[in-house]
């Protein structure tokens, strides 16, 4: 019976679970706890008409650039960042106000901004229970543009860039408000992005100067398209980007990583991996494409901020991106129509990502947090050691290794409530290995990598 379980659990694909857990109802054993069912239900519970009916509000605001209008009640960022607060403020009376709405801004010039003008970020917060300093982020961005940068005055509806992902925010915020976590969850709408990241920095150095524990940042850019501009349609794949080596690394530190690896092993890249993982697990008919660059070649995005003063984050889109809809006037020439318009989206995969990004929110809030300074040794040895500080909430620790060439961790033991422990027979120059912390219910943290490559 306990091989059938495995079997089961672990190969039988996600959209089977209710079926699985009738099963072993009738033969007498429990094989997905209550925990991992939520964690199915939350990821296909995102509604794509009401993420249709928000992106549709976004671009009727006609533009939403950031040195828009902030007094219209119609038009511009002002309105659509006040329309993202009640919508916050609807879904925080619906489950007894649970979330705390605020605002964090700054006034900013720069690149793209010659006046000093005032970036404002919309941030919910729904707070941890028993670790409330810990917190786990989606994002996505407010604002829009057309072809020149500075147009602050046409029609700029940015439908899937990037209402798309304001979109999915607020959607998650509905379904993860019926839950209490371990960890806090904060649902964010960033501004001036298209300006140059303000938005995303003035939220990372408030989370900085509020001592914010972040396990992780997934910024959701552009999440509704399915036809690229190459003809390919894909509604069954999304991309994560992340950092391999992680940005705030000192010499000394990069140092350690040239002997002892790590090259591929940040923090936000471990968090790729446990977001590919939960789509495996839980997202029906969706496979991640964890993709080792930044972000896109030479080009940015929201979560690059937080990277840059050491925080874990990830940028989540679409697979497939049709250029003549990002970043341009509307208009059409030789029978082609440019602009980024609400009939390019498809709301049903958005929603399909919303679910990736919530399941993965649940996850890591539900879970401890993950294992402190890792270490490990085994040189000239056949069995390798890795040694860890334990973290509150966890049942025990699972140990993980893989192939150096291998991008997935593909072998992993449960060790039980220790800080260390040897792998017998198990050659540390042949692997890279990893720790993660583990609830009661089995829900596991992100990986850490050993020493300062892989630290959360």
């Amino acid at each position: 019976m306990g091989n059938l379980a495995i079997y089961l659990r672990y190969v039988v694909a996600p959209h089977m679970l209710n079926l699985i857990i009738t099963i072993s109802a009738l033969l007498g054993t429990v094989i997905v706890s209550a925990t991992e069912q939520d964690l199915y239900q939350i990821a296909i519970a995102p509604s794509s008409k009401r993420i249709a009916n928000d992106i549709q509000t976004l671009v009727d605001f006609g533009t939403r650039h950031t040195l828009s209008s902030t007094q219209s009640n119609s038009r511009g960022i002002g309105a659509a960042r006040r329309w993202l607060a009640s919508e916050f403020e609807e879904i925080s009376e619906n489950c007894g106000h649970c979330l705390e709405i605020i605002t964090v801004g700054d006034i900013v010039s720069g690149q793209r901004i010659p006046n000093p003008t005032e970036v404002v970020n919309v941030v919910a917060i729904l707070r941890g229970v028993e670790d409330p300093n810990r917190f786990v982020i989606m994002s996505g961005d407010i604002d829009s543009r057309v072809s020149d940068p500075m147009d602050a005055e046409s029609d700029s509806p940015g439908a899937n860039d990037n209402a798309s992902g304001v979109a999915g925010v607020l959607e998650a915020a509905r379904i993860l408000t019926k839950h209490k976590f371990k960890a806090s969850i904060a649902f964010v709408g960033l501004s001036g992005e298209e300006q140059g990241l303000y938005g995303g920095a003035i939220l990372a150095n408030y989370a900085v100067e509020k001592k914010w524990n972040i396990d992780a940042v997934l910024n959701n850019d552009m999440i509704g398209n399915i036809t690229g501009q190459n003809g390919v349609v894909n509604n069954t794949s999304a991309r994560v980007f992340s950092e391999g080596t992680r940005h705030t690394e000192t010499e000394e530190e990069a140092r350690i990583r040239r002997f002892q690896g790590g090259e591929v092993d940040s923090a936000s890249r471990n968090l790729a991996r446990y977001i590919k993982r939960v789509g495996d697990q839980y997202v029906p008919n969706l496979d991640v494409m964890v993709v080792y660059r930044l972000d896109r070649f030479a080009r940015g995005g929201h979560h690059r901020p937080f990277n840059e003063v050491g925080f874990p984050a990830v940028r989540i889109m679409e697979t497939n991106e049709n250029y003549t809809q990002q970043h341009q006037d509307l208009r059409e020439e030789h029978g082609v129509y440019f602009g980024d318009t609400i009939e390019h989206v498809d709301f049903k995969y958005a929603a399909k990502i919303t679910g990736l990004n919530a399941a993965t929110l649940a996850s890591i809030a539900w879970a401890p947090a993950p294992p402190q300074s890792v270490t490990i040794r085994g040189q000239v040895s056949s069995d390798t050691t890795l040694s860890w500080n334990k973290v509150a909430g966890a049942a025990h620790y699972r140990l993980h290794w893989r192939l150096t060439t291998s991008p997935s961790w593909d072998y992993h033991r449960d060790v039980g409530d220790v800080d260390t422990f040897t792998l017998d027979n198990i050659i540390i120059d042949n692997y890279y290995f990893g720790v993660s912390s583990v609830s009661e219910k089995g829900l596991g943290s992100p990986v850490v990598f050993p020493g300062p490559a892989g630290a959360f």
